[in-house]
């Protein structure tokens, strides 16, 4: 086992890594920008090391302040969160051959899920079903308008270096084509900087749908069931829920499978999650993310399972200790993603934190690491919390979920809390009944009130 672990990383994820290396005994390294002095993963932390200025690339990006940390440190491990510098293929390279482990997959994984082509190509030979698309790059109008005909439009243009929604476009028909291929291009060559798109099939109304899954490196994988995180705006999940409202147990355990055994065929090491979309009993694979996730402590509700505890036993080379047979899903989890903006225009809201109060009690878990008095930074992303529930079913869930929002007070910035509070009430989501589109549309019609 590693005898010190570095955090690339900052907020509740930082935090989050730090509890689970306390509980596994091992000792804790955080970096840090000056903006972050004060942060709480910075005081807990056994040793700190500031890394630079405010801005990221700077100070969280900077690749060779982060490795003179681990050699100041003598730090043996280096944990990256989500973001960053997370799925960042070069990064784990320098730090193996600087006898530094990086808690995450092979660089080389990393690399071929990075790109969106790639990993479409890697789903298809690992038997994982697509969305019907190009096989490959776009390289021109013509061959957009062939491979749209043979799919039929509506099509979706998308970045292969793509992420948060940023170079994806819709051609509704072919005089569209052109335009959506040349706009999508342009923001992706501003993002990436890199032009290249593919074509896809696009879906109505599709669910998102994503499996977790780990691995040892050793052949050995499972999948620890689904996440639906279909209520999103602009492509970012804003509310994530497992298991899923709307998916069979015969249809978990077929994909799950299909999903496990591609991980073992692949060799992958730790952590990771296949997306897809899901619409009329079909899966349709669109990415895979080389990281922890985001919204991972729905599925350690369900399953009771320590995901982050798991990422760093197999990247220490211990093999998978869990069987797909262990894996038991109980209950339903929701979690709702807190962010320092304004609840209708989503404008962020950075500030000094007047008055903190989160809710508590049974089945009530809030990933934080902001407190009173402190002051969120206008350089980083606005997530200041997440609030998960757990309950014996999805009704219960749903009224625990009710129960802590109404408890969860922030004071001195604006936050989403009121938005979770409509939504947690709304009949179309007590239901189940919503798909990707459902919250643009509801934010259309209707904007959430108060702050």
């Amino acid at each position: 086992m590693f005898g010190k672990i570095l955090i690339a990383n900052r907020g509740e994820i930082a935090l989050r890594i730090l509890r689970a290396c306390k509980e596994l005994g091992i000792a804790t390294v955080a970096v840090h920008s000056t903006a972050d002095a004060d942060a709480m993963h910075v005081k807990l932390a056994d040793e700190s090391v500031c890394i630079g200025p405010p801005a990221a690339k700077d100070s969280y990006l900077n690749i060779p302040n982060l490795l003179a940390a681990c050699e100041i440190t003598g730090a043996d491990a280096v944990h990256p969160g989500y973001g960053f510098l997370a799925e960042n293929a070069r990064f784990a390279e320098i730090l193996i051959d600087h006898g530094v482990q990086f808690i995450g997959p092979k660089p080389e994984h990393i690399r071929i899920m990075g790109d969106k082509i790639e990993a479409k190509k890697t789903a298809r030979r690992l038997g994982i079903p697509c969305v019907p698309g190009s096989d490959g790059g776009i390289s021109s109008d013509d061959e957009a308008m062939r491979v749209a005909s043979d799919i039929g439009f509506p099509v979706l243009v998308k970045a292969a270096a793509g992420g948060g929604g940023r170079g994806m476009k819709v051609a509704r028909s072919a005089d569209e084509l052109s335009a959506a291929l040349s706009t999508a291009r342009a923001e992706a060559r501003a993002a990436f900087g890199d032009d290249a798109v593919y074509l896809e099939k696009y879906l109505g109304t599709p669910r998102h749908i994503e499996i977790q899954v780990l691995g040892d490196g050793q052949g050995n994988a499972i999948h620890l069931g689904e996440r639906d995180c279909s209520l999103q705006r602009r492509h970012q999940k804003v509310w994530e829920e497992a298991p899923s409202p709307i998916i069979t147990p015969e249809q978990r355990a077929g994909i799950g499978e299909t999903v496990a055994q591609a991980m073992r065929d692949l060799k992958y090491l730790g952590a990771g999650t296949v997306e897809f979309l899901y619409e009329n009993g079909e899966f349709y694979f669109i990415e895979m993310n080389t990281r922890i996730q985001v919204e991972h402590p729905v599925t350690e509700a369900i399953t009771g399972i320590d995901l982050i505890n798991e990422q760093i036993r197999v990247a220490a080379g211990e093999a998978l200790g869990i069987r797909q047979e262990d894996v038991v899903l109980e209950g339903h989890a929701i979690e709702c993603r807190v962010n320092a903006e304004n609840p209708r225009t989503f404008r962020p809201s950075p500030g000094k934190i007047g008055y903190w109060h989160v809710p508590g009690g049974l089945g009530v878990r809030v990933d934080s690491a902001v407190y009173q008095g402190y002051t969120i930074p206008p350089y980083y992303d606005s997530l200041v919390g997440k609030l998960i529930v757990h309950g014996k079913t999805r009704a219960e869930c749903l009224m625990r979920l009710r129960r802590a929002l109404d408890e969860f007070v922030v004071e001195g910035i604006e936050t989403t809390l009121p938005l979770f509070r409509e939504l947690a009430v709304n009949d179309e989501i007590v239901r189940g009944a919503y798909d990707i589109h459902w919250l643009e549309h509801f934010l259309a019609e209707g904007e959430p009130g108060g702050h």
